[in-house]
């Protein structure tokens, strides 16, 4: 069975050793996991999560009448913060999550992709999902790339077409470095042909699955005075895991519309041979 996180890893890894724009990143600090992404919905193919983005400022949540516009009631004061994961000695700094089986399944037809690459070759299509998240790592504070316009200024959004632009160029630049193909050859493969050739196709996950680390709101413990209203609402007990390790990952199967824990499976498997 092909663990399909392991081999887009490996496949980011190349692309960084050959690509001067993207030479910043230390894979060693980017964990690639899975997550279920059915091909016959619409959603993202792969997102990119910074997990160096600051604690932010104390806040708090409040609600007004919807008549006077009063504040009738607010939450604790909180501070948001980034859980850590630590692999090895090695602290992750980015997780990228890949949707399978929809990542896999993709094609050029009836995106902007379309356009770009040679029509036939549809795996380029991952090349460039791939090329995508690994762009959104900042070279500089390590969070998130904030996005330019064509003339160079900021801009408010994520994606623009300078972006876009940017992540076809790479690319390029990576296939004209004459990478070996057996790096990205997995790419050619829908699901189907992943199961024909591997037998089925896994990917790393976390072990509390579908669950996987973000960000967490904490309980100032001295709470400022103000705002002054009628009721404080507690935030709640249950807080999320804050530290993960190796420990908290695991693997997974992933079919066309579901994903099993393969360590389950083999525990049923052995429970079974020895009632036999």
């Amino acid at each position: 069975m092909i663990n399909y996180t392991d081999h887009v890893r490996l496949l980011m890894a190349d692309v960084v050793s050959r690509v001067p724009a993207l030479s910043h990143i230390d894979v060693r600090e980017v964990l690639v996991f899975a997550r279920l992404g059915r091909t016959s919905t619409h959603g993202a193919y792969a997102t990119c999560q910074s997990l160096m983005v600051p604690d932010s400022e104390p806040a708090h949540y409040y609600w007004r009448d919807r008549r006077t516009g009063v504040p009738t009631r607010r939450s604790e004061w909180f501070i948001t913060r980034s859980p850590e994961v630590r692999i090895g000695p090695h602290r992750i700094s980015h997780l990228i999550s890949i949707a399978l089986p929809r990542f896999c399944d993709q094609t050029l037809k009836d995106t902007h992709k379309e356009h770009v690459y040679e029509r036939g070759k549809e795996w380029l299509a991952k090349l460039d999902t791939i090329v995508h998240e690994l762009y959104h790592v900042d070279p500089h504070e390590g969070g998130i790339r904030q996005s330019a316009t064509g003339d160079g200024r900021p801009s408010a959004q994520t994606h623009t077409p300078q972006f876009f632009r940017d992540v076809q160029r790479i690319v390029r630049e990576y296939l004209a470095s004459k990478p070996d193909p057996a790096v990205y050859e997995f790419l050619s493969l829908n699901l189907d042909g992943l199961v024909r050739r591997w037998g089925g196709v896994a990917g790393t996950t976390f072990r509390d699955y579908p669950a996987f680390p973000q960000r967490y709101r904490e309980r100032l413990a001295k709470q400022p005075r103000a705002p002054r209203v009628a009721h404080i609402v507690p935030l709640p007990e249950r807080t999320r895991q804050r530290l993960y390790t190796e420990a908290d990952l695991a693997e997974r199967e992933f079919t066309a519309y579901s994903a099993r824990g393969l360590e389950d499976q083999s525990s049923r498997q052995r429970r079974s041979s020895a009632r036999g």
